[in-house]
């Protein structure tokens, strides 16, 4: 399946919705999780500001990716920012969409408040 990184280097990425296990399957309560690692997966939902435009993205990460305290408004770098077009049939629907995932969501609050501290 086609994977298109995502370059975030120009973006503002601020934590909207606080790290959820990704469930994968809701009528067992499933939690999903990586093929190749085995860890479980997360979702963040971020908003993502970029060339004018703000867009509210769910992303999966594997959970030993999170790190910092990730509570709504925390400032974020994604690393490895992939997205993933797909598509599939639900009760006779066709459904398509662009799914997001990153090797990691890190923290930024702790560098805006050192920067900040350096600037006074």
């Amino acid at each position: 399946m086609r994977q298109i990184p995502v370059d975030t280097s120009g973006a503002v990425v601020v934590v909207a919705k606080s790290p959820q296990v990704k469930v994968r399957d809701r009528r067992t309560g499933e939690i999903a999780t990586d093929a190749e690692t085995g860890a479980k997966l997360m979702t963040v939902d971020v908003m993502f500001a970029a060339n004018e435009e703000v867009e509210i993205l769910s992303i999966t990460v594997p959970e030993p990716g999170i790190s910092g305290e990730l509570a709504m408004g925390t400032p974020v770098a994604l690393t490895g920012l992939i997205a993933r077009p797909w598509e599939n049939d639900f009760n006779g629907q066709r459904r398509h969409g662009i799914a997001f995932r990153a090797v990691a969501v890190t923290s930024l609050a702790g560098a805006a408040v050192a920067a900040g501290s350096k600037a006074a």
